[in-house]
């Protein structure tokens, strides 16, 4: 009998057996609550591991941006750069909370808190005084590089401005969380992150329903007009709604910060698009697989911190 030609198929070349692969949607959303809970539980359990988390957060955000310049052609001092900036979460952590214990009735606590500020805030100083003689004498003991076109003190400006732009912003996330009162309270970290997710959802809902005049095309192109005021409009609506979390803050305190994240978040948002494409890259990173990089995810912070650090340093 005639035997047929017709390849038998190699396991290699047969259908996968078992469900399909997660779709990209399947992904961003498991991912995103394991994220958001992670997220959450570490604001919600203590002081301390929302400090952990943080200076763990804004150190990889660091390191991303490091990254991104090195892509550049730029060569920071990212492991020392890292290191600062983790201890600058740490001491901004140490000096806020310390200071609210120095409030204490206690008079053994007002004593210990009342020297370990005094010795943080000079190391503090210490530390941002030094740093660029730091990198300026780590460029003179690599010089001269090989393959780098750059002159040394554009490394040294890169290394100081990654600092700038992600570690110090960051470290002022500790003001938020101590604004309160004399302790920790993670209802104003929940707060922030409640008001800057209502600004991504409402732009996001508003654009895709609504978008038709382009907000910054040449930087972010799906971003409109009708978007931003979507993010806007549902930012005040959250601002309102917080009333029930913090009775305790008037409505013209909400409003303002809610104001604050809902302009100064998506500004943090289109700097961080601008950094991206002057490398031409996608993501900052990968940390979760659907949702890029954590300065991907943490950007508007950026902004927004800043911001509400002055207001609360100018009226309390």
């Amino acid at each position: 009998m005639p035997t047929s030609s017709a390849p038998i198929p190699s396991p290699a070349t047969e259908p996968a057996a078992g469900k399909p692969p997660m779709s990209n949607l399947a992904q961003r959303i498991i991912f995103g609550l394991i994220g958001a809970a992670m997220l959450l539980g570490s604001v919600w359990y203590s002081s301390w591991t929302f400090a952990l988390f943080f200076a763990a957060v804004q150190a990889k955000m660091l390191m991303e941006f490091y990254r991104m310049m090195q892509k550049a052609g730029y060569k920071p001092a990212a492991l020392l750069g890292g290191s600062i900036s983790v201890l600058l979460f740490i001491g901004a952590f140490a000096v806020v909370s310390i200071k609210n214990v120095a409030g204490s009735s206690d008079p053994a606590f007002h004593i210990v808190a009342s020297n370990a500020v005094r010795f943080a805030g000079p190391m503090l100083l210490g530390i941002i005084l030094l740093l660029p003689v730091i990198l300026i004498l780590r460029e003179m003991y690599a010089w001269p590089r090989e393959n780098q076109p750059f002159a040394p003190f554009s490394n040294v400006g890169v290394a100081l401005l990654g600092l700038l732009y992600v570690s110090l912003p960051m470290s002022l996330l500790n003001l938020v969380a101590f604004s309160g009162g004399a302790s920790y309270d993670y209802r104003r970290i929940f707060a922030l992150l409640l008001l800057v997710w209502s600004s991504d959802i409402g732009a996001y809902a508003a654009g895709k329903t609504f978008g038709k005049h382009k907000l910054a095309p040449k930087i972010s192109p799906g971003k409109t007009w009708e978007g931003a005021i979507g993010g806007f409009l549902l930012t005040l609506a959250m601002g309102w709604a917080l009333g029930y979390l913090l009775p305790e803050l008037s409505l013209a305190y909400r409003l303002v910060v809610a104001g604050v994240v809902a302009v100064f978040g998506p500004l943090g948002d289109l700097a961080e698009s601008m950094l991206k494409r002057s490398v031409d890259v996608k993501d900052s990173g990968k940390i979760m697989p659907g949702h890029g990089g954590l300065l991907d995810r943490f950007d508007a912070f950026l902004f927004i911190l800043p911001v509400l650090a002055l207001l609360q340093l100018v009226f309390g």
